[in-house]
């Protein structure tokens, strides 16, 4: 069995274009064009990212890959054909708005299928044995696509895709899904919401997107009753809340599930510094959540672990987040240093607001065990 640790990019994804954004509002009207590139979901935050690791040294050490496009008979596994036919027609026509939450530019689909093809080239590496763990750069994001209807800056289910492909292909079964982005993962819900075979957990700063959404009453319905988790934190969490939450709910779970295969899907959102999130996480926060999933992984599946890019806005702040990650997947420490470690641990909330959050998850706790696993 494979050591190594994988990570899977392709220069293609950065050229996906966002549409005219500033931070979250787009251009016109009132609001003034953006002084820097004018997109919310901009190439910079990965291309940073893998440059970070690149010059660290940590890239070497690393199996790096590409990925080929999924083709339409997988993307229809978890996608209607109406919906792929319009963002296909869209995209030949030079882009445009599918959503008012998902512009794009010309070749988008044919991008976010090589972003789909990143996510599943890491699952089957990890599944076929060939890599202990893999990190997918995949851009555009994935995990507020809904089968129909593409959102907040995801235009296919990236992760959904890849799972459903997996199943069919490498004859995968139980899969656990954690979504650490700080905005719900409406989609990948969506796909698997009356399904026992995959158990999705999502933690996100409440009601921030979509906007006005918690999710807390919803633990799946039909055969999926009680295999859907939502972990809806109020704006200001910080590092202990986060800890807290996974060490009372995610990771308990996931070593009662049991599944075949952890799937994260990792924004990097939820940092202190991210123009469109209110939480306190810092890159330590990442390493300990990248390493409490994997000490899991190791423990019901043999380690097996694919952690796919999501959201992250802040151009300086994210790749250090994501360096904690890969450096924790590959088991190595590089030389870097986070300039704004110190910074973020000084503002990180006061005790009684950690009391006030743990005292709602203590809540969520009960509603979860209740239900949890049908």
């Amino acid at each position: 069995m494979s050591t190594e640790t994988g990570f899977f990019s392709d220069e293609k994804c950065f050229w996906h274009i966002g549409g005219n954004f500033v931070e979250v509002l787009p251009v016109g009207g009132w609001v003034q064009p953006s002084s820097g590139s004018g997109l919310a979901e901009a190439p910079e935050t990965k291309r940073r990212f893998r440059n970070l690791l690149e010059t660290s040294g940590l890239l070497e050490k690393l199996v790096t890959g590409k990925a080929a496009p999924l083709n339409q008979e997988d993307l229809l596994r978890v996608h209607t054909k109406r919906y792929l036919d319009e963002f296909k027609t869209l995209s030949d026509q030079g882009g445009g708005v599918l959503d008012p939450t998902a512009p794009m530019g010309p070749g988008s689909f044919e991008i976010a299928k090589t972003s789909a093809g990143l996510v599943y080239a890491a699952v089957e590496s990890v599944m076929r044995g060939q890599l202990a763990n893999a990190y997918a750069l995949s851009r555009p994001p994935g995990h507020h696509c809904l089968p129909d209807q593409a959102m907040g800056f995801c235009f296919l289910s990236n992760i959904a895709v890849a799972i459903e492909k997996a199943k069919a292909d490498l004859g995968l079964q139980k899969v656990a899904v954690i979504d650490w982005d700080v905005h719900h993962g409406n989609g990948t819900q969506a796909a698997f919401y009356e399904r026992a075979d995959v158990f999705t957990v999502s933690i996100h700063q409440d009601a921030c997107f979509p906007p006005g959404y918690s999710g807390d009453k919803e633990f799946g319905e039909g055969a999926g009753k009680g295999y859907n988790l939502n972990i809806p934190l109020q704006p200001g969490a910080g590092h202990e809340v986060y800890q807290y939450a996974f060490e009372t709910m995610i990771l308990p779970a996931l070593r009662e599930y049991k599944p075949d295969l952890i799937l994260v899907a990792s924004g990097f959102d939820a940092s202190g510094l991210d123009p469109l999130a209110r939480m306190l996480l810092h890159s330590e926060s990442y390493r300990w959540m990248t390493e409490a999933v994997k000490s899991v992984a190791e423990e019901v599946c043999n380690g097996r672990l694919v952690i796919a890019h999501e959201g992250g806005y802040s151009e300086a702040y994210v790749p250090f987040c994501g360096l904690s990650v890969v450096e924790t997947l590959a088991n190595t420490k590089t030389q870097v240093e986070d300039p704004a470690l110190a910074l973020l641990k000084l503002q990180q909330p006061s005790d009684r607001f950690n009391r006030f959050q743990k005292d709602l998850l203590d809540e969520q706790v009960k509603h979860w065990q209740a239900v949890k696993f049908g």
